[in-house]
């Protein structure tokens, strides 16, 4: 097929996985205590290593892709004849879709017989890189560029992402939450619930506490809202923030509620943009499921 998949690398799968399902990808960017870093899949800096520093209280900023970096991007693909459909991170987190658009624009003139379509992906994280994988599934079948554009406008807010964390050490620095909710948090052990709505924006929906009940809760989210309930045959992925362990716990139990799942759960790392702001100790949830409506 004449046409290129591209995405962010806030869609957090691994670079393998990009490789292996032929999906193109353009880093943002971090600063760690002032230096600056690719987002590129943990290939500057390794996760465990870029958490720990978190820890130890490095200063974490994050920058998004700018119009000149899509220029360069994009041109790559268009002198080798080839047209791109280019997924953004959401733009209820993100503003990158503007940068990309503006790019586009640019490009447009110089290349009239070729097709960039740019669109909100409305997702972020493994559930962003779950939309990719299903992308990749539908060219391989043959659809062309604009049924698969069409696909996504019609299905990616069947894409479910839901999160906890039980550090809230970062949620409460970056000032997502009080000092003094955060400390009453701790306190009575509270582990939020979120998710991401259907304008792309993250948003508490729960407080449960301790760990264990977190665990149970995010997965009866999944047999709330998974395509075909407990009959879901579909792909689910997690990404985790320095906390396998949890991550871990939450596929078990899902694997066990879900036997017909398409595979394994894969277990991701939840990348450095994304990282930067939730520090360790979250664990993310995607599946396809009913139309996110709230």
């Amino acid at each position: 097929m004449a046409y290129v998949l591209s995405c962010c690398s806030t869609a957090d799968l691994s670079k393998e996985h990009f490789e292996a399902r032929d999906i193109h990808y353009v880093c943002f960017h971090y600063q760690l205590n002032g230096r600056d870093l690719p987002d590129d899949l943990g290939q500057s800096m390794p996760f465990d290593q870029f958490y720990q520093a978190m820890v130890d209280g490095a200063e974490t900023r994050t920058s998004q892709v700018n119009t000149e970096e899509y220029v360069n991007y994009f041109t790559s693909f268009l002198e080798q004849g080839l047209d791109i459909l280019h997924l953004t991170l959401s733009s209820g987190i993100s503003g990158t879709i503007n940068s990309a658009n503006a790019a586009a624009e640019q490009l447009r003139g110089k290349y009239p017989d070729r097709r960039i379509i740019i669109l909100d992906s409305l997702a972020a994280s493994s559930g962003y890189g779950l939309l990719m994988d299903k992308l990749a599934d539908l060219r391989d079948q043959g659809m062309s560029i604009d049924e698969v554009a069409g696909w996504v406008a019609d299905n990616r807010l069947h894409v479910h992402h839901w999160f906890f964390s039980s550090d809230l050490t970062f949620y409460i620095k970056g000032g997502r939450i009080s000092k003094t909710a955060g400390f009453m948090g701790k306190l009575l052990h509270i582990c939020p619930l979120l998710n991401v709505d259907y304008l792309g924006r993250l948003i508490p929906r729960e407080k449960v506490r301790t760990k264990r009940k977190v665990i149970e809760r995010i997965v009866e989210m999944m047999e709330a809202h998974a395509q075909n309930g407990h009959d879901y045959n579909g792909k689910c992925y997690i990404c985790q923030s320095a906390c396998y362990e949890d991550a871990r716990a939450v596929a078990d139990l899902a694997e066990k509620r879900f036997p017909r799942l398409n595979g394994r759960v894969e277990i991701n790392s939840i990348g450095t943009t994304i990282g930067s702001h939730t520090g360790p100790g979250t664990v993310a949830l995607f599946f396809f499921g009913d139309e996110r409506v709230n």
